[in-house]
């Protein structure tokens, strides 16, 4: 891979025939993509929480305790099947209107079905209508992430200087750790309760405190601005009609590949952050409270090192820092559950370090300005949305089915660890075929997401300069 110089921003912003946003605004859209992500995760994660503790005994207590928790794992996994549809609405308003407006709609429905789902009367008050009601916010908690991730990272890669891409496409990733430590934090909180009053009323404190978060969020998107990058595209009449069908026509390619890397660092980071809370418990007689702590503990330390990961992006290129955490995540598939066997609190939360901190956060951080610059600006957030979002749809399904297959293997971890490892391989691959994308032109009418004969001739000659903007 040739160098790639490092230059002043107002020197790439020129070289891309458009003014540069100032820092101030940069700052500010990376703040408002980084807290709004925050929150939305934080909701997610609150759901995935009380689905391995506390949802098959409040909404499903005539099962017994496996098919209860599968039953909550199930509730858990319809959001990830609305995640797609709500990429494809939300891209379809973001390139078409704007990115800002469905940012706002997005951190409101969320919230708003969060909320919900903390008053929800139980089981033995509504009966059925509990489930269902649970499945159907679930749903609209999926639906509103669907649109959530690809508008924050499209808004923020679009407004930063094309040499800081990777660093401040990160900052919107770090609402998964952060999310997680908000969650993990108030659910250690109220998990000291009493298990009578934690059921009763306990577990439905981290849902209600949604509220406060959602007018933080929504005052701090108010104060943004459109990227000049999609006003360009808007003001010259080239928006889509239909953008998803243009991403589906035209760059269906690039989306396979996304969906193939988000699976590789999705499937782990589910395991570890849903299914594990319920296998350590009741397979390996972890205590609860250890399992929370070190989840908190990986988060904190995520929170650091995905934008280190983000930055190394713009110095090595995307390709190398996903390539070498996909790797590492292979060889640690089958290592994790060995930790987490020992029993021994300080392995235990080892084992999550190594897997949230660095395997995690090495394909996760470079994956915001990556995918981004594999698409045009006219499908940019339909594009990217439903790469992620598809592969989401195979993640989240992975506590679901790591129970059946723990359940009928019993309780042996293998079958667990050879999904994980068989997803880090996927990214592999997927990486191996992406052409590198760092300094990419994001006015490009047709970024590719394949090396060409042409592309790698000129990487190969000396003086080459920026073989990936072409």
């Amino acid at each position: 891979m040739s160098h790639i110089p490092v230059t002043d921003a107002a020197t790439d912003a020129r070289a891309e025939g458009h003014p540069q946003a100032s820092q101030a605004a940069i700052r500010r859209i990376a703040l408002a993509g980084m807290i709004g992500t925050t929150i939305e995760w934080y909701d997610f994660y609150i759901y995935g929480l009380a689905a391995a503790l506390v949802f098959g005994t409040e909404f499903f207590p005539d099962f017994s305790p496996t098919a209860g928790t599968l039953a909550a794992f199930g509730t858990f996994a319809v959001g990830f099947i609305a995640r797609p549809l709500g990429g494809v609405i939300f891209g379809h308003f973001g390139d078409r209107v704007g990115r800002r407006h469905a940012l706002m709609l997005t951190l409101f429905l969320m919230g708003a079905a969060t909320v919900v789902v903390g008053l929800l009367p139980g089981y033995q008050t509504i009966g059925l209508w509990a489930p269902v009601l649970l499945v159907t916010l679930r749903f609209l908690q999926g639906f509103a992430v669907g649109g959530e991730w690809g508008g924050a990272v499209t808004m923020v890669v679009e407004s930063s200087p094309p040499n800081r891409r990777g660093l401040y496409g990160s900052l919107p990733q770090m609402g998964v750790p952060l999310g997680l430590v908000l969650s993990s934090t108030v659910f250690a909180v109220v998990s000291t309760l009493p298990d009578d009053e934690l059921l009763a009323w306990g577990w439905r404190i981290p849902f209600l405190l949604s509220v406060v978060l959602i007018g933080v969020g929504l005052f701090l998107r108010s104060r943004i601005t459109e990227p000049r990058t999609f006003a360009r595209v808007k003001a010259s009449g080239q928006a889509r009609k239909m953008p998803v069908v243009e991403a589906f026509r035209h760059h269906w390619k690039a989306i396979a590949l996304t969906v193939g890397m988000y699976v590789s660092a999705g499937v782990p980071f589910y395991i570890v952050s849903v299914f594990v809370l319920s296998y350590g418990s009741s397979h390996l007689d972890l205590s609860r409270s250890v399992l929370l702590t070190g989840m908190l503990v990986a988060a904190v330390a995520e929170g650091v090192t995905v934008p280190c990961f983000g930055a190394l992006s713009d110095r090595w290129g995307r390709r190398p820092v996903f390539l070498g955490a996909a790797g590492f995540a292979a060889l640690l598939a089958f290592p994790f559950f060995w930790l987490l066997a020992t029993g021994q609190t300080g392995l235990t939360w080892l084992a999550m370090l190594l897997a949230l901190a660095v395997a995690h956060a090495g394909m996760y951080a470079p994956t915001a300005a990556l995918y981004a610059e594999l698409f045009p600006a006219d499908v940019r957030y339909t594009g990217t949305s439903i790469g992620y979002q598809l592969g989401g749809v195979v993640a989240g399904f992975v506590p679901l089915v790591a129970g059946a297959l723990v359940s009928s293997a019993d309780g042996a971890s293998w079958p667990i660890a050879a999904i994980w490892a068989g997803a880090a391989v996927v990214g592999l691959v997927c990486a191996l075929i992406v052409r590198e994308s760092r300094g990419r032109d994001l006015h490009s009418d047709h970024p590719k997401p394949f090396p060409t004969p042409s592309s790698m001739t000129a990487a190969r000659a000396p003086g080459g300069g920026r073989p990936d903007r072409r």
